[in-house]
């Protein structure tokens, strides 16, 4: 992987407790090793608690609260997995929305494994081709998604796998998008969508 490609961007990474620890730290690492800068936001403060291999891993700290965090000050996203991760975060309407601005922007957005749950759930894979823990496949095509069943999956910017041996691929194509940075289709595509969005950019909740 090039050092250097992905210099002078900023990544945000959003998880809570349960994050998957290697969908974390590896990503984070590759991502860190391009030479982004990469920040690491919760809906907790302090401290957020891995799992790793069916049990409670190590301690991450916090870099900012999700209250702070500001779509405008980044270039990418990164959502790991982790099954108790997203969905924790699907149910919080800052870190559901904070996604949802990432893809109307036209920033690039990676997820692995359950972090595509945040994607539906910000109502992002409508009309797109997505892959995942073979778990959520039923939710991503009720929500209108194209599932697939391959390492790596990218549309438009959208980035996802389906498992933690799928890293190494997701890793390589993460890269590639976040160093190609914004996607006019995603923007133009997403425009459509700005209906469903509240006069803050909200999901209108029926």
């Amino acid at each position: 992987m090039a050092t250097g490609r992905l210099n002078g961007k900023r990544v945000a990474i959003l998880a809570t407790d349960g994050v998957e620890q290697s969908e974390l730290t590896e990503p984070r690492k590759a991502l860190d090793d391009a030479g982004a800068h990469t920040t690491l936001i919760s809906p907790k403060t302090g401290s957020i608690k891995a799992w790793q291999h069916g049990n409670w891993g190590e301690e991450f700290r916090v870099d900012m609260p999700i209250e702070q965090a500001d779509v405008n000050n980044f270039d990418a996203l990164l959502l790991p997995g982790g099954v108790m991760n997203p969905d924790r975060l699907r149910t919080n309407r800052n870190a559901v929305e904070f996604v949802q601005r990432f893809v109307t922007s036209g920033k690039p957005v990676a997820a692995i494994c359950h972090g595509p749950w945040l994607l539906v759930e910000a109502n992002a894979v409508r009309g797109r081709t997505v892959t995942s823990w073979p778990s959520l496949q039923t939710d991503i095509r009720n929500a209108g998604g194209d599932w697939v069943d391959r390492e790596v999956a990218t549309d438009e910017g959208i980035v996802t796998s389906r498992k933690p041996d799928d890293i190494p691929a997701f890793n390589k194509k993460m890269i590639e998008e976040f160093a190609e940075g914004m996607h006019d289709r995603v923007r133009t595509r997403s425009l459509g969508e700005s209906a469903k969005l509240g006069e803050t950019g909200s999901p209108v909740r029926h």
